[in-house]
């Protein structure tokens, strides 16, 4: 190779390589879970991450109701949101949301980590959580990770 010519690669949308990965939520701090998980969907972890196009993999999350919170989070931490009415903001807590919807515990976090616009969210479809270890991505088989591995 000429050393004296390095070219940066920019990768765009025929040259990226995504994979299918399988992340078991059981034990994991919901935090540091996300945050990893954001990087993978992002692509940050590949050598020829490109900040402008999705070059991240598919990720799949199992177990989703037996993720931890530190501290009091469990009744402390709440949730917002809006029903469009006078008056009509309603609040959950974490104990609530994990006994009605465990999956969407992970999906707001990870959601909250990923860009603002138009790129976050086409990265947020790249997200499958499920309660449970049974999931619907059989057919794509996904390779099951240990996030401890990436930093």
């Amino acid at each position: 190779m000429d050393t004296l010519s390095y070219k940066t690669i920019s990768a765009n949308k025929a040259t990226v390589d995504k994979q299918w990965l399988l992340v078991d939520a059981e034990g994991e701090t919901l935090g540091r879970l996300s945050s990893k998980v954001a990087k993978l969907l992002r692509g940050k972890y590949k050598t020829n991450f490109t900040p402008h196009v999705d070059c991240g993999d598919n990720v799949v999350i199992i177990n989703a109701e037996k993720i931890k919170l530190s501290g009091n989070k469990w009744d402390d931490k709440t949730y917002l949101r809006y029903t469009g009415y006078p008056g009509g903001q309603r609040s959950t807590t974490a104990k609530e949301l994990l006994d009605k919807h465990p999956e969407r515990i992970i999906e707001k976090s990870v959601k909250g980590m990923l860009p603002k616009n138009k790129l976050g969210a086409e990265l947020f479809r790249n997200l499958k959580v499920y309660v449970g270890s049974e999931h619907d991505q059989e057919a794509q088989k996904p390779k099951a990770i240990n996030l401890n591995d990436y930093k």
